[in-house]
């Protein structure tokens, strides 16, 4: 019997587990899908950088600071 380390067990584990699989791996498309969504297009369009638009290269702390004291 041939010796393996416990990260080569988990490998194996985790890769015969994916292989198998049917109908996870269509629920894992739809997880990334959504996650895609979530984090790269509402991003893009909700959630605009302000900073990056207001502030000249270098000067980033003094606008949130001054944005800060405005309130």
């Amino acid at each position: 019997m041939k010796k393996q380390g416990f990260w080569r067990k988990v490998y194996d584990l985790y890769y015969d587990g994916f292989r198998h699989m049917t109908l996870g791996k269509t629920l894992w498309a739809v997880i990334i899908i959504k996650l895609f969504i979530i984090f790269i297009v509402l991003k893009i369009f909700f959630f605009p950088n302000h900073i990056k638009e207001n502030a000249t290269k270098g000067q980033e702390a003094e606008y949130v600071w001054q944005k800060m004291n405005e309130k």
